[in-house]
């Protein structure tokens, strides 16, 4: 199988740039959305170590409350537990950035805690037709990723069967190889029907799987290589420890 391409690859010189920049390309996206026919800006959000970096950085870049009334936000992946509890990926964005930067709660779509897995995830998917209304497979604007240092995103590990899955927009996993083993995960016809995918990876401990993915041919590519918008924009913004291992081209960033 022959290597996919690797998109664009922007690299920092720190984690405070990146998170500056993405910020101002989240911004740029919507402004672009909004100015076109549509008038809506549909965001898809991943956990983790990304929650901290968009709410240092994006309340400032937004100019204004004013246009948050046309954003959709939904969550890429979401951990089975109650809002309140420390794993929830709704429950840390709610405190961390909803809280400065106020979507309407109308235009968030987030899964049901209190429901069995499965149920959890019917009704996610449930949510994200009516929010999608007409599209086969939701079509989110921007989608941010990050990389597990197994080579997952979302919550789709290595060889795990829902790579396979080609029919459901949301599936729930109660076998997580990372705890909690019960979520909800985005597969891949919706993360490969978005008009753009950023993925975010920081830290050196990311370094050997990320060439793995941007450089390595591979019968059975790790989940993040198989991301590969069918007729979107592919980006990933890494930082110098994260990038040191790569040899195929990049864009570096060493100011704003």
């Amino acid at each position: 199988m022959a290597a996919p391409a690797p998109g664009l690859i922007s690299v920092f010189s720190s984690p405070q740039e990146l998170g500056a920049s993405l910020a101002q390309l989240v911004v740029q996206r919507a402004a672009c959305c909004l100015e076109g026919a549509r008038a809506r800006f549909a965001l898809g959000l991943s956990g983790g170590s990304l929650v901290t970096l968009l709410a240092r950085e994006l309340p400032s870049a937004v100019a204004g409350p004013a246009g948050l009334a046309h954003w959709t936000l939904g969550f890429c992946d979401e951990r089975l537990v109650p809002f309140e509890h420390a794993e929830s990926t709704y429950g840390l964005y709610r405190t961390h950035l909803l809280s400065r930067l106020p979507i309407p709660e109308k235009q968030v779509i987030a899964i049901n805690p209190a429901l069995p897995v499965e149920e959890a995830a019917e009704d996610y998917a449930r949510k994200l037709r009516e929010a999608f209304p007409g599209d086969a497979v939701p079509v989110f604007d921007l989608l941010i990723l990050g990389v597990g240092p197994d080579g997952h995103t979302c919550s789709l590990f290595p060889d795990h069967p829902l790579l396979q899955e080609r029919e459901k927009i949301v599936a729930p996993i109660s076998d997580s190889p990372k705890p909690p083993p019960q979520r909800v995960t985005f597969t891949l016809p919706v993360l490969n029907a978005a008009r753009t995918v950023i993925f975010v990876a920081t830290g050196e401990g990311k370094a050997p799987v990320l060439k793995r993915i941007l450089e390595s041919q591979e019968e059975n590519p790790l989940p993040a290589a198989r991301v590969q918008p069918r007729s979107g924009r592919l980006c990933w913004l890494l930082d110098e420890a994260a990038a040191r291992l790569l040899t195929v081209p990049v864009e570096k960033h060493s100011t704003l």
